[in-house]
């Protein structure tokens, strides 16, 4: 990585090779093997079906600035170009939300006409994240991601804003792709909308289900993959029959390397939708350690064991 992001700095993927073209599995290492079955789910559908056809030919994308220091923001934000609004993580572990206010001032300073979103990974508890989110109002948020945990804690912070006028939306992330219902968030009416990811939801076919029963406006994001994962969320918001909000899947200005020549990445705040040409140049140049492949086997192979798929 080219900053710290989610507290990582290396980013480990497992890439699979089948008749329809390339998947990626990559779940993060300390995900339990039951949690890592829809990422491997996700690639297998992208390497064995293929995508479902695409409904538009470019998908907007947001910038994404990690929770760096503020004179560090302009060079991050420099990294993406001309992006039509940009995601700002908050709620650090270590930081205060007066870094995060000033995080988010120096964003619309340098981007006054853009979309602004956060994203606090429930880093917040109830108090805080209606607090901040109350002085953070004030640089005109798209929707604030995941605010506090759970799903009763989204409604409860929802419930609060709503009363003090805080014109707010809240986005639902964890309480979609974590809970073992991805709908409840939509039936409690705790969130105003979904920020979606293919892997951790099972592949696009079924995440553009989830977003079909949820009723709810749905973001489409990344996790910080390769080209080969940011091509199965291209097709993801290709799919959707509506997408009203810039989708975060231009995080590869993120990562220093990829694994193909062609990069998915952004022009003109937009990603075009097409396949990604993987390069052996590169597999070979990025490849894990002896011991890190064998580790992603290990767990290639009990994860899989968990699949109600056809071993080919």
């Amino acid at each position: 990585m080219r900053v710290k992001f989610r507290g990582i700095l290396h980013r480990e993927a497992l890439l699979i090779e089948g008749p329809a073209g390339w998947g990626e599995f990559a779940p993060f290492p300390e995900y339990s093997d039951a949690e890592a079955s829809p990422w491997l789910a996700s690639a297998v559908e992208a390497a064995w079906q293929g995508y479902p056809e695409a409904v538009r030919k470019s998908i907007p994308v947001n910038g994404t600035v990690p929770a760096v220091a503020v004179d560090q923001v302009e060079g991050v934000l420099a990294r993406f170009g001309n992006v039509p609004a940009v995601k700002v993580k908050v709620a650090e572990a270590g930081q205060s939300p007066l870094q995060d206010l000033a995080r988010v001032a120096e964003v619309r300073r340098l981007l006054p006409d853009a979309g602004i979103r956060v994203d606090a990974n429930a880093g917040w508890d109830v108090r805080t994240a209606v607090d901040t989110l109350t002085l953070l109002a004030e640089a005109g948020l798209e929707y604030a991601e995941q605010p506090v945990a759970g799903i009763d804690g989204l409604r409860a912070v929802r419930t609060e804003l709503r009363r003090r006028g805080v014109p707010v939306l809240i986005a639902a992330d964890e309480s979609v792709r974590k809970e073992s219902d991805p709908l409840k968030v939509a039936r409690e009416d705790a969130a105003d909308l979904i920020v979606i990811k293919a892997a951790p939801l099972g592949g696009v076919r079924r995440a553009v289900e989830i977003v079909a029963q949820a009723g709810l406006p749905a973001v489409v994001s990344s996790a910080i993959d390769t080209s080969v994962g940011i091509r199965t969320g291209v097709a993801l918001a290709a799919a959707l029959p509506e997408l009203p909000y810039a989708c975060g899947l231009g995080t590869l200005s993120l990562m220093a390397g990829d694994v193909t020549e062609e990069s998915l990445v952004p022009d003109g705040g937009a990603l075009a939708v097409r396949d990604v040409p993987v390069s052996e140049e590169l597999l070979e140049r990025f490849a894990a350690p002896p011991e890190r492949r064998q580790w992603w086997l290990d767990r290639l192979e009990r994860v899989h064991g968990l699949l109600a798929v056809p071993r080919h």
